[in-house]
């Protein structure tokens, strides 16, 4: 059975990589995960704010008027907030590279065009294979229009494609107008590839305390729905490498994905309930239902349900959603 796939022009030995979390902070953990099967390692994310509050810091440090920086470090988050620096980032990057045999992917989380896209040259110079870029943007300026929150992202990924060679992934949330043009437009400012989609964590209120708590709720395979549907029409619209996250529980959701039109999936949640371990059964049981089915390569199997051949394409579309109404039927 040839498992094998391309993402991001980087040859995989089958679609399944653990997607960016903690999992990668320990090196035997990242030994697992390769002896259980990973096709790739994602890491997590290092921080625009993070590299901006270390900038700001060693400025502060050589500047004896250090109350010149004191509004600039109101709007930046405590050192405490991160467990490393960008110099510990990078040296993760070359530490993994050393210890696995497949392609690593960093990943750099941020919004703003600044001084902090220049890590992404070195982050290619400490041996990463691709570059993932986490676009978490939440607008909360009424002044500011969708064109201009689309054209911020085009622009940072125009500028980080002039910092490296190496391929760029953009990972996205499902919350724009246009997605089939928007990602045309991220191809065309350099991207090489889209993961969809980021998990926004959703802030709770206590209302007893009068605050907000944070609520971190690992995924659960409902939330695949969303992700096929998008992989479904964009992978029939625009041709790219494509990489499915947030929902992907077992071999029947990567089947899914793939067949949706994904070249790769991340698993994440599935792993930190299961241990590294279940990735090696999530890939075997994989081989088996391809084997089952007769299918034989992942290669054969990708994009035969999206919307160009789907026996009903209008699943995906605002057709299905009639349908579904009238299907529900109230128990009395």
């Amino acid at each position: 059975m040839n498992l094998a796939t391309e993402y991001l022009g980087l040859k995989l030995k089958n679609p399944i990589m653990p997607g960016a979390s903690p999992l990668v902070d320990d090196l035997g953990m990242v030994r697992r995960l390769e002896d259980a099967g990973a096709a790739a390692i994602v890491m997590h994310s290092l921080f625009e704010e993070q590299i901006e509050l270390e900038r700001v810091a060693r400025e502060r440090d050589v500047d004896s008027h250090t109350e010149s920086f004191a509004e600039a470090l109101t709007y930046l988050p405590n050192e405490e907030d991160f467990d490393e620096t960008s110099d510990q980032y990078l040296q993760l990057i070359g530490k993994i590279k050393e210890t696995v045999s497949v392609p690593v992917i960093a990943s750099l989380n941020g919004i703003t065009p600044g001084g902090w896209v220049g890590h992404a040259k070195l982050i290619e110079q400490a041996g990463a294979d691709a570059l993932e870029l986490n676009y978490y943007d939440i607008p909360s300026n009424p002044h500011k229009t969708g064109a201009e929150v689309e054209q911020r992202a085009i622009d940072l990924v125009e500028l980080v494609r002039k910092n490296v060679n190496i391929p760029i992934a953009v990972k996205l949330s499902p919350f724009f107008s246009s997605l089939p043009n928007f990602v045309r437009r991220l191809l065309s400012a350099g991207a090489n590839g889209v993961v969809l989609f980021n998990r926004f964590y959703q802030p709770d209120i206590n209302i007893e305390d009068l605050d907000t708590e944070s609520v971190l709720e690992l995924s659960s395979p409902s939330e695949l729905r969303l992700r096929l549907r998008w992989l479904a029409i964009l992978s029939a619209k625009v041709e790219t490498s494509y990489s499915a996250t947030g929902g992907v529980h077992s071999a029947e959701d990567v089947v899914r994905a793939i067949m949706a039109g994904a070249n790769s999936v991340q698993m994440v949640s599935a792993l930190l309930r299961n241990g590294p371990e279940y990735l090696g059964t999530v890939l075997a049981n994989l081989s088996q239902w391809l084997e089952e089915h007769e299918y034989e390569s992942v290669t054969q199997m990708r994009g035969t349900m999206n919307l160009k051949h789907c026996p009903d394409a209008t699943a995906f579309e605002r057709a299905n959603y009639l349908r579904i109404l009238k299907s529900w039927q109230p128990s009395l």
